[in-house]
C-alpha cells in the first residue's frame, strides 16, 4: 500500500515537471542562396500534427516542444530540413533549393540526359502542364504551351487531326510536320489510311509527357526526317513497389456551334432577288429556312479510363482501356475509338537487365458526314423548304426540271446530303514496341540498347448513297468499298558509354548504333458502275530507310558542355548517287552559374548559354520512286481495244534522276537562366535556318517531261526566329501553389531562290480558291513568304467603300491586266504566344490557358466567292443561290477574287481552356470532379467564322465547337 501510495505521489510530481519541460522556439526560415525570407513554410514537430507556417517576414512561433522532439522544415521547391531539439529557444534555419528540378532527365534522341546538361533546344512538356478536357487527340495537349510549336487542329470535326508547326515549318511540296516518335519508335510521317488522325491510337489519357526537340544539334541525331523538329511522346508505366490501384476516369462533353457564316436570310434574299433585273421571282420559295441551323446539331461525348497498376519487387505494370464516343456538330458525324494499352517492365540480373513491351491497340470507328453539306447551307435558297412531299429524292426538296430530274448544276440540299449518305470505316491499329536495356558487366558503365517496334493498322470502309438521291445520275457510282494495311517495322540498337574521367573532372556520355525502318502499304477500292463491281484503285507503297549514327558528349568540370552527333541516312527514295547523306551536328554549353564569381550568387540559381549547329533532312517528297520511269496501269474503263479484247494501258509517270533530299543548316543560341532558387526561370532561343535543295512540285516545258509538273529540287528558303518562354513559380506552398507560364514566338519565312533557270519572274500559283474553274490566291516567288496572296490593290471612294472592277495600276500602262497583281501580305503570323495558368490551393484546382496570334492574314473565301449580285442570280439552270451578307456593305454585281478587299487581318486572342476540379482524399477512395470549357472566347476583328485557319484560306470551314466538359475520377 506504501508503494502505491508513494508511486501515485511520484506520478503526480511528474506531471507538472512534464508539462513545464515543454518548451516555445521561434526562428526565421530564410533561403539559403539569396538570404530572402520564405512566408508560408512549414515548422512542424515530426511525427505529429503540431506545426505552424512563417510569417510574410519568415518569422515563426512554436509551442509544445519536447525534448528529443524533431523539427520539420519544409517548403515547396525547397530540400527539406530535420533539426533534433535540445533546448534550444532560437532555431534558424537556411533552406537549400531542391536540385531535382535541375537533375530532371529528360529524352534525347536515343537516350536521355539531364535537363542542366542538355545543350539544345529541348523543352519537356508533363502531365501537370497538359491542357484538360474531353481531348481524343493528343497533340492538343501542348496547344499554346511551347515556344516556337504552333498547334492549328484541322477543324470541329470530332477526333480530327491538328496541323503541328515547329519553328514555321521548312518546305514547300514536301512535308513539313514534325517526326513523331512513341516510346522509341518513328511513326510513318505519311500518316494511316483511313484515320482522321493517325495520333488518335494513342490515348492521351496514357501519355507521360512530350520532349520536343527544336533545333538541329538536337534533332539532327535522326537525319533524314528531322528537319521539321521532332517530337518525343513517352507513355505512362507501372512503377516498381506500388501498390495495387485501380482508377476510374470520365470525361463527358456537350459541345456545340458558336457563330455561323453570315448570309442572306429568307427576307434578305427575296429582297434582292426582287431587286435584280432579269430575275425570276417565280423561283422562289415561300418558306423561311436556316440551312446552316439545319445541319447542325448539340454534340455529345463521353471518354470512359479504366486503369490497373501495380508494382512487384523485379515486375510492374500498367494497363489501361479507353473507351471514346463523340458526335460532331455536323450531323452525322461520329467517332469512336476502343483502345487496350499495355505497359510491362521487368527488371532481371540485379536490376542490370531491363526488359519493356509497350502496347496499343486500338479500333477506331468513324462514321463520315458529308463535309459538302457545310458549303450546301452557306449557298442553298433560304426561301425553299427541307422536304417535299411531292419529291421524287426521299422526300427532300432539290430543284429539278418538269420531267422531275434533279438539275444536275444547281446546289444540292444540304440536309439531304446528310442523310442521303452512308460511309463508314474502321481502323484496327497495333503499336508495340520491345525495349531492351542492359548493363554489361564486363564494363562498368557501358549499356546496350535494343529497340524492336512495328505499327501495322488494317482498313475497311465503305460509302452508300441510294438512287433516291439527287447526287445519283446515271454512270456515277452510288456505292463504293475500300480498303488496304500499313505497316512500319523498326529495329535499332544501340551502345551507350557513360564513365566519368576523374583526372580530367569530366562526365563523359558515347553513343553509337545502328537503326533500319521499313514502311509498306497497300490500298485497293471497288465501285458499282450500272450495277457492276468495277476496281477502281489497287496500289502497294514500300520504302525503306538504314541509318548509323553516334553522339559524343562532354561535361568538363561541371561548368563545360560540348556535344557532337553524326547520322548517316541511306533511302530507298533516291538513286545511288544521291542515296547516302550524312547529318552533322555540334553544340556547346556554358553553365555560368557554376563558376567561382556566381556560385554563391544569391540571385542566379541557373545560367546556363548555349549554342548549336546542325544539318537535318527531309525525305518526304511524296513519290517513292520519283527518280526512276515508272509505268502506272490505268483506270478501269481507259482501256485500248485490239480485235475483240480490251486492254488496259500503261501510262510513264514523270521522274527526276538527279532528285535528292532536302538539307537544312541551322544555327541555334540559347539561354536557359533561373532566379531566387528557380522560383522565375525561362529560357530564350534564337535561330537561322537555311533551307537548300528545295523539293517542290514545279510547272516544267511541256515536252520536257513526262508530265507538265515534276517534284524536283529547286530553290531555297532562309528562316529565322526568335523564341521565348518564361515560368513563374508565383506562390509555393504547401497548401498554395500558383504557377504562370507564358512563351512568345517570332517567326519569318523567306524563298530566297526558286527557279528552273535564271528567270527573276519566275513564281508558282498557289492557294486554289471557290469560285470559278483553277482560281488560285497565293504565290510561291523569291523574296517572299511562301503565304503571301497575290492580288490587285483595291481602290476605294471618299466614303471608303470598295469601287466595283477599280484597281491600281502599278505598272502604270493604264490597262488593269495580270501585270498589276502583286504580292501583299500572307497567312503566317509575325508572332504567336501562349499563357498558362495554374492554381491549387489544398484539393481545389484552377487553370486557364490563353492563346494568341498577330500579324497574320485571312483570305475570306466566303465573302468572295458568293458576295456578289451575279454569284447567285446567274446560274447555268433555273435555281438561284444565296449571298453572303458581305454583298449588302459591296452591292458588287461581279466577282471581285483578286481583290485585296477580301485579304483581312487574323489577328486573335482565344480563351483555349478553362477548368476547375475538386478533389475529395478518402481513406479507401479518392474522387475527383472537375468541370472544364473548351473555345470559350476568342477576341478578333476578323469578320469570317474563325480566324485560326491553317493555309490563310477560309472557305466552308467545318466549325469548332465550344465545349463544356464534366469530370469525374475515382482512384482506390
Amino acid at each position: 500500500m506504501r508503494t502505491l501510495i508513494k508511486s501515485t505521489l511520484l506520478l503526480l510530481f511528474m506531471m507538472p515537471m512534464s508539462f513545464f519541460a515543454q518548451s516555445t522556439i521561434s526562428g526565421i526560415i530564410t533561403e539559403r542562396d539569396t538570404g530572402m525570407p520564405i512566408p508560408g513554410a512549414n515548422v512542424v514537430i515530426k511525427g505529429t500534427t503540431n506545426g505552424t507556417t512563417t510569417n510574410f517576414d519568415g518569422e515563426y512561433t512554436l509551442d509544445g516542444v519536447n525534448l528529443d522532439d524533431v523539427i520539420v522544415v519544409s517548403y515547396l521547391g525547397f530540400a527539406s530540413q530535420e533539426i533534433p531539439f535540445t533546448g534550444q529557444q532560437t532555431i534558424n534555419v537556411q533552406l537549400q533549393p531542391d536540385t531535382a528540378v535541375l537533375e530532371e532527365v529528360v529524352l534525347i534522341g536515343y537516350g536521355s540526359t539531364r535537363r542542366q546538361d542538355a545543350t539544345g533546344a529541348v523543352e519537356q512538356i508533363s502531365t501537370e502542364d497538359f491542357n484538360r478536357g474531353a481531348i481524343v487527340s493528343p497533340e492538343q495537349l501542348i496547344a499554346g504551351k511551347s515556344a516556337g510549336v504552333r498547334i492549328t487542329s484541322g477543324n470541329g470535326a470530332p477526333g480530327g487531326g491538328a496541323q503541328i508547326r515547329i519553328r514555321g515549318g521548312s518546305s514547300l511540296s514536301a512535308n513539313n510536320d514534325p517526326l513523331i516518335v512513341v516510346d522509341g519508335l518513328p511513326l510513318d510521317q505519311r500518316g494511316v489510311q483511313g484515320v482522321r488522325n493517325q495520333l488518335n491510337a494513342i490515348n492521351p489519357n496514357e501519355i507521360e509527357d512530350f520532349v520536343v526537340l527544336k533545333d538541329a544539334s538536337a534533332t539532327a541525331i535522326y537525319g533524314s526526317r528531322a528537319s521539321n523538329g521532332v517530337i518525343l511522346i513517352t507513355t505512362k508505366k507501372g512503377k516498381r513497389g506500388a501498390d495495387l490501384t485501380f482508377e476510374y476516369d470520365l470525361k463527358a462533353s456537350v459541345g456545340t456551334v458558336t457563330d455561323y457564316v453570315d448570309v442572306l436570310d429568307a427576307a434578305q434574299f427575296r429582297n434582292i432577288i426582287e431587286t435584280t433585273e432579269g430575275t425570276d421571282l417565280g423561283l422562289l420559295g415561300e418558306s423561311d429556312t436556316d440551312w446552316q441551323d439545319e445541319i447542325y446539331q448539340t454534340a455529345v461525348g463521353a471518354i470512359h479510363n479504366f486503369t490497373v497498376a501495380q508494382g512487384f519487387e523485379n515486375f510492374y505494370y500498367r494497363i489501361n482501356y479507353n473507351n471514346t464516343s463523340q458526335t460532331g456538330v455536323l450531323k452525322t458525324d461520329l467517332y469512336e475509338r476502343n483502345a487496350l494499352n499495355i505497359a510491362l517492365n521487368t527488371d532481371l540480373l540485379d536490376n542490370d537487365l531491363k526488359l519493356t513491351l509497350t502496347t496499343k491497340a486500338s479500333i477506331d470507328a468513324n462514321h463520315f458526314a458529308e463535309q459538302g453539306a457545310i458549303g450546301a447551307a452557306v449557298g442553298f435558297d433560304p426561301t425553299q423548304s427541307v422536304y417535299d412531299a411531292t419529291s421524287p429524292f426521299g422526300g427532300f426538296f432539290e430543284f429539278r426540271n418538269a420531267n422531275d430530274e434533279a438539275l444536275q448544276q444547281a446546289t444540292r440540299n444540304p440536309l439531304a446530303l446528310l442523310l442521303q449518305r452512308d460511309a463508314e470505316g474502321e481502323t484496327k491499329r497495333v503499336i508495340s514496341n520491345f525495349n531492351v536495356d542492359y548493363r554489361i558487366p564486363l564494363i562498368e558503365d557501358l549499356r546496350f540498347n535494343l529497340n524492336a517496334g512495328v505499327d501495322y493498322a488494317e482498313n475497311d470502309g465503305f460509302s452508300f448513297v441510294p438512287t433516291t438521291a439527287a447526287t445519283v445520275i446515271q454512270d456515277i457510282p452510288n456505292q463504293e468499298i475500300y480498303g488496304g494495311f500499313n505497316r512500319n517495322t523498326l529495329l535499332d540498337f544501340y551502345f551507350n558509354y557513360k564513365p566519368y574521367l576523374e583526372a580530367i573532372s569530366t562526365n563523359v556520355d558515347l553513343t553509337a548504333g545502328h537503326s533500319f525502318q521499313e514502311f509498306y502499304s497497300t490500298s485497293k477500292s471497288r465501285f458499282t458502275e450500272n450495277n457492276v463491281w468495277v476496281e477502281r484503285d489497287r496500289s502497294i507503297n514500300r520504302n525503306a530507310l538504314e541509318s548509323y549514327f553516334a553522339r559524343a558528349s562532354f561535361d568538363i568540370l561541371d561548368r563545360y558542355l560540348i556535344s557532337a552527333s553524326y547520322r548517316m541516312d541511306g533511302s530507298s527514295r533516291f538513286s545511288e548517287k544521291n542515296r547516302w547523306s550524312s547529318f552533322p551536328a555540334l553544340s556547346v554549353g556554358w553553365k555560368i552559374n557554376n563558376e567561382a564569381f556566381l556560385k554563391d550568387s544569391n540571385t542566379f540559381s541557373e545560367l546556363k548559354l548555349r549554342a548549336g549547329y546542325g544539318v537535318t533532312g527531309n525525305q518526304e517528297i511524296g513519290p517513292n520512286y520519283g527518280y526512276i520511269n515508272v509505268y502506272t496501269p490505268s483506270a478501269a474503263g481507259a482501256s485500248y481495244q485490239f480485235g475483240d479484247r480490251f486492254y488496259r494501258t500503261l501510262r510513264p509517270e514523270e521522274f527526276d534522276a538527279d532528285l535528292r533530299w532536302e538539307e537544312l543548316q541551322t544555327y541555334n543560341v540559347g539561354l536557359d537562366f533561373g532566379f531566387f532558387s528557380n522560383r522565375f526561370t525561362g529560357s530564350v532561343d534564337a535561330y537561322h535556318r537555311t533551307t537548300d535543295g528545295l523539293l517542290a512540285q514545279v510547272p516544267v516545258p511541256a515536252g520536257s517531261n513526262l508530265s507538265d509538273q515534276l517534284v524536283t529540287n529547286v530553290g531555297e528558303t532562309v528562316s529565322k526566329g526568335l523564341e521565348i518562354g518564361l515560368n513563374a513559380g508565383v506562390v509555393r506552398t504547401d497548401k498554395l501553389d500558383w504557377n504562370v507560364n507564358y512563351n512568345i514566338t517570332f517567326e519569318d519565312l523567306e524563298i530566297t531562290r526558286l527557279d528552273l533557270g535564271n528567270n527573276p519572274g519566275f513564281f508558282i500559283p498557289q492557294g486554289g480558291i471557290s469560285g470559278g474553274v483553277g482560281n488560285t490566291i497565293q504565290l510561291w516567288k523569291k523574296g517572299i513568304d511562301p503565304t503571301t496572296f497575290f492580288v490587285y490593290r483595291q481602290v476605294y471612294d471618299q466614303d471608303g467603300q470598295p469601287i466595283e472592277g477599280a484597281y491600281v495600276d502599278v505598272n502604270g500602262d493604264n490597262v488593269i491586266t495580270e501585270a498589276d497583281r502583286q504580292p501583299y501580305k500572307k497567312g503566317r503570323p509575325d508572332f504567336f504566344m501562349g499563357l498558362t495558368n495554374n492554381f491549387t490551393y489544398k484539393d481545389f484546382d484552377f487553370s486557364f490557358t490563353f492563346r494568341g496570334s498577330f500579324g497574320g492574314y485571312m483570305y475570306n473565301n466566303t465573302q468572295s466567292s458568293t458576295g456578289f449580285r451575279t454569284a447567285g442570280t446567274v446560274t447555268p439552270e433555273a435555281y438561284y443561290s444565296n449571298f453572303n451578307a458581305n454583298v449588302l456593305e459591296t452591292n458588287f454585281r461581279n466577282s471581285q477574287f483578286f481583290s485585296d478587299y477580301y485579304v483581312r487581318s487574323a489577328d486573335f486572342v482565344k480563351l483555349d481552356n478553362v477548368s476547375v476540379g475538386y478533389l475529395i482524399p478518402g481513406e479507401k477512395v479518392d474522387f475527383r470532379a472537375s468541370l472544364t470549357a473548351t473555345n470559350i472566347l476568342t477576341i478578333t476583328d476578323y469578320e469570317g467564322l474563325d480566324p485560326e485557319i491553317a493555309g490563310g484560306i477560309d472557305n466552308n470551314f467545318y466549325p469548332r465547337p465550344r465545349t463544356f466538359v464534366l469530370g469525374l475520377n475515382l482512384q482506390f
